[in-house]
C-alpha cells in the first residue's frame, strides 16, 4: 500500500511536469482565490489582535459596557447600522452611578460621542469627533498629554483637550495651550494637547488624533437633552477582580434597567468585536468574490484533469492489463488533481501574505499570522482539488481496458 501511494506520487509528479505551464496556468485561479482570502483573514485578525494587545497592555482589568443586548456575530452585522445609528443608546447617567458603587471598581469613565463643527483660525474636516467624558477617561484608556493637562473637575467646565492632528487643523500648530475654538456655537479654552497616537484603531473606536475632549456635563448642553452614552469604560482594581466586578455590574444593571437586558458587558477579546466584526463582513464580501475565482481554477482542474484523462488512455489500459483497479486508477487522478489545488493554495497563501503586508504600509497595523489562516488556506486548496477532480478520476477508473489499449498516442 505505502509502495502504491509513493508510485500515484511519483506519477502526478511527473505528470505534472511535463506539462508545466499547462499546470501553472490551472494553478492561477486557485492562487488568487486563496490569495484573496488571506489577505482579508490577515488584516482582520491584524486589526482585531491589535484591539486586544491595547486592552492587555492597560493591564487586563478593562471592561467596557455598550448598549444592546449580546447577539451573535450575524445578527450584530446584519443589525449594527440600526444599532449604532438609529435607536437611542440604553445607557444612562443613572448607570454611572450604580457602576461606581460596585466593589472592586476603581474607575468609571462614559463615552458620549457626538459630530459637530469646530471652528477657531480654520475650520476642523467635517468628521472631527467630540468625545464629553470624565477626567477618568485618561488613566483608564492611557491617554498622554503631550502639552497642559486633561480635564479636571476643578477647573473651567468650558475648557477642552484636543487631539494634535486636529490642533494643526484648526491653529495650524499643535502649540495650542489657552487657545480657542468654538464647537457647535459655544466657546471653549484648550487647556491640553494629546501626544500623537498614529492609531485610529482602539477599544474606544475613537480617533483621539482628531478628537475634541470635553467634560460630560457640558456636552449635555451641546447635545441638548439627555446625552447618548455609546460606552462606558470600567478598570477594576486588579485582574484577579475583574471576573466578579462583571458579574456585578451585570446583575446592578439588570436592577436598574427593570430586568431588562438592553446592553453589554465586555471584556478580553470581546471587546474588539465591533472593529472585528467591521473587517469579518468585508471579509465575507471578499470571499465571495473570492470564490468566483476559486469556481473558475475548480473549473480548470477540471478541465485539466479531464485532458489529462484523454491523452493517457493508453497507460490507463496498459495498468489495468498489468492488474490495477478503479481504485488504484482513480486514486492516481485525484491525487493529481489534489496535488495541483494544493500547489495553487500554498502559492496563494504566500502571494496573499505578501501583499497584505504591502497593504499594511498604509495602515497602522500589521497583518496577524496563525495557524488557523494556513489552515483554511490548506483546507480551501484541498476540498478544490478533490471535489473539481471526482468526475475526472471516475471516468479514468471506469474506461474499458480493451478499449483503452487500442488508443494510439
Amino acid at each position: 500500500m505505502r509502495f502504491l501511494l509513493i508510485n500515484h506520487l511519483q506519477n502526478a509528479r511527473q505528470s505534472l511536469r511535463s506539462n508545466r505551464m499547462r499546470s501553472y496556468l490551472t494553478m492561477l485561479g486557485v492562487t488568487i482565490g486563496v490569495a484573496s482570502v488571506t489577505i482579508i483573514l490577515s488584516l482582520s485578525s491584524g486589526a482585531g489582535k491589535i484591539v486586544s494587545d491595547q486592552v492587555d497592555a492597560l493591564g487586563g482589568n478593562i471592561t467596557v459596557i455598550r448598549p444592546g443586548s449580546p447577539q451573535n456575530a450575524v445578527t450584530d452585522l446584519t443589525h449594527i447600522k440600526a444599532q449604532q445609528s438609529f435607536s437611542a443608546s440604553s445607557l444612562t447617567e443613572y448607570d454611572l452611578g450604580v457602576i461606581k458603587n460596585i466593589k472592586h471598581v476603581a474607575e468609571v469613565a462614559p463615552l458620549v460621542v457626538m459630530s459637530g463643527t469646530i471652528k477657531a483660525d480654520n475650520v476642523a474636516p467635517s468628521d472631527s469627533l467630540i468625545v464629553a467624558t470624565t477626567p477618568e477617561l485618561a488613566t483608564i484608556s492611557d491617554l498622554t498629554v503631550k502639552t497642559g493637562q486633561f480635564l479636571d473637575t476643578t477647573i473651567n467646565q468650558d475648557t477642552v483637550v484636543i487631539g494634535p492632528q486636529l490642533a494643526v487643523n484648526v491653529f495650524g500648530t499643535d502649540q495650542a495651550i489657552g487657545k480657542s475654538l468654538t464647537i457647535h456655537g459655544k466657546s471653549f479654552v484648550v487647556i491640553g494637547v494629546l501626544q500623537r497616537a498614529n492609531n485610529p484603531i482602539n477599544y474606544n473606536s475613537v480617533d483621539f488624533d482628531n478628537a475634541a475632549i470635553i467634560n460630560l456635563q457640558t456636552g449635555k448642553q451641546l447635545g441638548i437633552g439627555q446625552p447618548q452614552i455609546q460606552q462606558i469604560d470600567v478598570r477594576s482594581d486588579s485582574i484577579a477582580n475583574l471576573s466578579q466586578v462583571i458579574i456585578d455590574i451585570n446583575k446592578a444593571l439588570l436592577v436598574s434597567h427593570a430586568g431588562e437586558n438592553d446592553f453589554s458587558v465586555l471584556s478580553g477579546t470581546q471587546i474588539a468585536q465591533p472593529t472585528s466584526q467591521l473587517f469579518f463582513a468585508i471579509a465575507g464580501a471578499t470571499t465571495a468574490i473570492a470564490s468566483i475565482s476559486l469556481l473558475v481554477g475548480g473549473i480548470g482542474i477540471m478541465n485539466i484533469m479531464l485532458v489529462n484523462v484523454a491523452e493517457r488512455t493508453r497507460e490507463i489500459g496498459i495498468r489495468k492489463a498489468l492488474g490495477a483497479n478503479n481504485g488504484d486508477i482513480a486514486a492516481q487522478f485525484m491525487i493529481e488533481s489534489i496535488a495541483i489545488g494544493l500547489g495553487g493554495g500554498i502559492c496563494g497563501y504566500i502571494v496573499g501574505y505578501l501583499a497584505a503586508f504591502g497593504i499594511s504600509t498604509f495602515l497602522t497595523f500589521q497583518p496577524a499570522i496563525n495557524w488557523q489562516i494556513a489552515g483554511i488556506a490548506a483546507f480551501i486548496s484541498v476540498i478544490m482539488g478533490t471535489v473539481f477532480g471526482l468526475y475526472p478520476a471516475f471516468r479514468a477508473s471506469r474506461k474499458d481496458p480493451i478499449e483503452s489499449l487500442r488508443e494510439y498516442n
